[in-house]
């Protein structure tokens, strides 16, 4: 008997990644090839799980570092964080709120001071029926799904995100092997897939399939808690806020925070046509505030709840959509680009057929490479005469436009453009953040263009004596009407240097002792950090220049 179990134990199989070694039959020579061949596999792949970590942690420190500077400077604090915050909303401190009204000055000018293109600033409440006739009380919903056993709340279009691209692959061989008894589906399934060129495409267009989004989910690990197959069915969540005008709460009073400003341009297409005496092909700018219910906001100012929109509409003819789409599809990426945005880090996303809304003919989204990947910072878009129809038919007043040349009227087409404040003020700090080692420290800098820079120059007494501080006060009165200007006279020379790199300020003015011998002042340039001499009388026009 016991002969009889040993020869069973000797028999029993090892399974070491993926070998099998039998006791009784390998020799020592072979064990010893086979164990090399395991510890080198583990090696390598313990390699690659390192590296993918040590990159994932230097993504989350870059956002962590950029976070954290933004508040301790400044720029952006959490929402009402002394009762804990509110998921999703921020508020634009000192140089924040510098930064982002440079920002929208910056394509106010570049997009209404030219003699086609006239502005508006809508209302936030408008009759409920807009919505209705845009399609978003419909149509503007986005699929989520939660989890039974954390309770954590997706959306079912951004839940691929977060699982890496060998883990979507098991997740495709698994359902097809789930639904191969199931020859309806394991068609959808193989159709589905043929419509996709690479994985990720293929789950997340699988997750769109209504037949099978389920089946997909059931083999999806939570990305919070880790629970296999635990999510709801799929449904649809509308992102509108609602709310009620007067005092009553009825459904009659019913009204929508807009959820986007450009219905506030399409209700007043004729109004400023009219007004303006424009002539196709013709565009109408606003910014203003927009919100939507999130059912999840993340990574920091990328997605909010309520944010400002940069859009401009602009009405063509018919036919000239395409070369019009074309224009603005190149203008808008070139304006990053003028702003001092790396180029290398921004590139288009055409949207395929399947994939554009329903309004549009054709859609492009200029997209920045964040530090957690590539994210939609602006969107060019041919919505056809799609809205101004709609406003037609639900309204019951005519938005045709009377051409003098050729005596037709006809509903004009439209093309976006449609950026984020918010989005570009991100893509811009980010894009901004360097660190860099100068004489043995860490010096952090943001490498704004000057017309961006919340600050545009500091004045610096070098020591607070000898008629140096009334000097430099002068000099600061005399600067500060046509520029934001910083008063610091506090701290070494240098450590005052690293905080005006700190928030962006291009240049440093320094009062020193030869000031008062020939009038002259330090100008120190924030990214070469060089130093130069300047008149203090030619000081007012030389920033002037180097700021244009």
């Amino acid at each position: 008997m016991r002969k009889q179990r040993a020869r069973k134990k000797s028999k029993k199989l090892l399974s070491t990644n993926n070998l099998i070694i039998m006791h009784c039959s390998v020799s020592i020579g072979q064990c010893a090839h086979i164990f090399y061949h395991i510890i080198i596999n583990h090696y390598i792949c313990s390699q690659k799980t390192e590296r993918f970590v040590i990159a994932q942690k230097s993504q989350n420190s870059v956002i962590e570092k950029i976070v954290s500077l933004a508040k301790r400077r400044g720029f952006v604090f959490q929402s009402s964080e002394i009762y804990g915050g509110l998921n999703g909303c921020w508020d634009y401190g000192p140089l924040g709120v510098e930064l982002l009204k440079n920002i929208k000055e910056e394509w106010w000018k570049a997009m209404t001071y030219r003699e086609d293109v006239e502005g508006l600033d809508a209302a936030i409440l408008m009759h409920p029926r807009v919505w209705e006739a845009s399609g978003h009380v419909e149509n503007f919903t986005d699929p989520m799904i939660d989890c039974k056993q954390c309770k954590s709340r997706f959306r079912l279009d951004t839940l691929g995100d977060a699982i890496a691209e060998k883990k979507k692959e098991k997740i495709l061989e698994t359902v097809k092997i789930n639904l191969s008894a199931d020859t309806e589906k394991s068609t959808v399934f193989s159709k589905a897939l043929s419509e996709r060129p690479n994985i990720s495409e293929q789950f997340e267009h699988l997750l769109e399939v209504k037949e099978l989004a389920f089946d997909v989910l059931s083999e999806v690990n939570c990305p919070t808690c880790g629970t296999k197959g635990q999510f709801t069915e799929p449904r649809s969540f509308n992102l509108m806020f609602k709310t009620f005008i007067g005092p009553v709460e009825s459904s009659e009073n019913v009204v929508y925070l807009r959820p986007e400003t450009a219905q506030g341009i399409f209700v007043n297409f004729l109004n400023v046509q009219s007004s303006s005496r424009q002539k196709l092909p013709f565009g109408i700018a606003q910014i203003g505030k927009a919100f939507r219910n999130e059912i999840n906001t993340k990574n920091f100012l990328f997605r909010t709840r309520e944010f400002e929109q940069m859009e401009m509409q602009y009405f063509v003819k018919p036919d000239d959509d395409k070369k019009h789409f074309d224009d603005w599809k190149a203008r808008r990426l070139q304006w990053f680009k003028s702003l001092g945005m790396t180029p290398e880090k921004l590139r288009y996303h055409d949207h395929p057929k399947d994939k554009l809304a329903h309004y549009a003919k054709e859609a492009t989204d200029i997209e920045y490479e964040f530090p957690f990947g590539w994210g939609e910072i602006e969107g060019i878009h041919n919505r056809t005469n799609f809205d101004l129809s709609r406003h037609q038919e639900y309204s019951g007043k005519s938005q045709l436009y009377f051409d003098d040349e050729t005596k037709e009227k006809f509903v004009p087409f439209i093309i976006e453009t449609s950026a984020g404040a918010s989005r570009s003020f991100m893509a811009f700090l980010v894009d901004a953040y360097y660190e860099e080692e100068v004489n043995g420290e860490v010096r952090s800098v943001l490498r704004f263009h000057p017309k961006l820079a919340p600050i545009k120059a500091a004045i610096l007494p070098l020591v607070n004596k000898d008629g140096m501080p009334e000097i430099a006060r002068k000099i600061e009165s005399d600067l500060r009407p046509y520029m934001r200007i910083f008063y610091d006279d506090k701290g070494a020379i240098g450590r005052r240097y690293r905080r005006m790199d700190e928030v962006g300020t291009p240049f440093c003015i320094t009062v020193d002792t030869q000031t008062l011998t020939d009038n002259s002042v330090t100008l120190r340039e924030r990214d070469s950090m060089k130093q130069e001499r300047i008149s203090i009388d030619n000081l007012l026009d030389e920033l002037m220049k180097r700021l244009r």
